[in-house]
């Protein structure tokens, strides 16, 4: 085990840690706004799915922090490891007014992904927001380190969605971690979860997670988000945001399991985080995989 740093006093230990992924976020603006916000379309690279002749957007979300006019303002820059605290964040529009519309997306108007750049700590939150178009959120962070928030939502009238990323210390005492290694199961609070189908680069994916408790199928599976589970993917190194949909949209009031599927589009080969949320037994429970695209 390596020894322990203190964030505060090695903040150039940390820049060559995770050098590589500032690298490649900084060319999108990782940090703080551009100059300019990026024209809508700019730098989307897209290629066609053979399977479905539909396109593929090939070029990732929250690489960026502005773009289509919209541009995310992080507030809270820092917080402490393993201490309470709140994050803040107003989405602003091309004008630098904070967007106070937005659209329902499986059933929430905006949904914040805040993951650690070495891909071992997760959290899916839903923030509220005040009148003047502040989204605030409580979180507890596990460990010190850089971590990336992401703000997935899409403004009223838009035809698209949009996923804008930024960077977020969190100080303390540091340990270098990495992720597990490649696995088509996990364990998470009890459940079993495996994982069924790869990834292939360049392609939309099929993916199914079968969710089993004490040897035995899970059947009853809560609607969560709109749907019987969420899926998050993100790759390592940049920590590009991939778009995963689902399958299947929930019924109101009904069970379903123990298979949970989803479409999930990789733009290049690489090794991924996947990060499943699914509710069982009235509570969310989050399943991770590391998964290695194939060629």
């Amino acid at each position: 085990m390596k020894p322990l740093q203190t964030i505060g006093a090695f903040t150039a230990t940390l820049a060559v840690v995770f050098g590589a992924a500032y690298g490649i976020g900084a060319a999108f603006g990782s940090g703080s706004p551009p100059s300019r916000p990026a024209a809508h379309g700019e730098a989307h690279a897209e290629t066609t799915n053979p399977a479905t002749a539909e396109p593929v957007r090939l070029t990732p979300a929250g690489l960026q922090v502005s773009e289509s006019g919209y541009t995310l303002d992080l507030e809270t820059r820092s917080l402490s490891a393993g201490r309470p605290g709140t994050l803040r964040l107003t989405v602003r529009d091309a004008h630098g007014d904070p967007v106070t519309a937005y659209e329902t997306e499986h059933t929430k108007q905006l949904h914040l992904i805040v993951a650690s750049r070495d891909l071992t700590a997760y959290r899916h939150l839903h923030p509220t927001r005040d009148p003047d178009g502040t989204w605030s959120t409580p979180v507890d962070l596990p460990a010190a380190g850089s971590y990336r928030v992401f703000a997935d939502f899409r403004p009223a009238g838009a035809q698209e969605g949009l996923t804008l990323g930024s960077d977020l210390t969190v100080t303390g005492r540091y340990e270098a971690t990495a992720p597990p290694p490649p696995s088509a199961t996990t364990t998470v609070d009890g459940y079993t979860v495996t994982l069924g189908g790869s990834l292939e680069a360049g392609a939309e994916s099929d993916l199914t997670f079968t969710v089993e408790r004490d040897g035995r199928p899970v059947t009853a599976l809560q609607p969560y988000l709109g749907a019987y589970g969420h899926l998050v993917a993100l790759r390592s190194g940049d920590l590009a945001y991939l778009h995963v949909h689902p399958h299947d949209e929930a019924e109101d009031g009904r069970t379903s399991g123990p298979d949970v599927s989803f479409a999930a589009t990789t733009p290049s080969a690489g090794t991924y985080r996947l990060f499943l949320d699914f509710k069982a037994g009235d509570t969310v429970h989050t399943a991770a995989f590391t998964v290695r695209t194939g060629h």
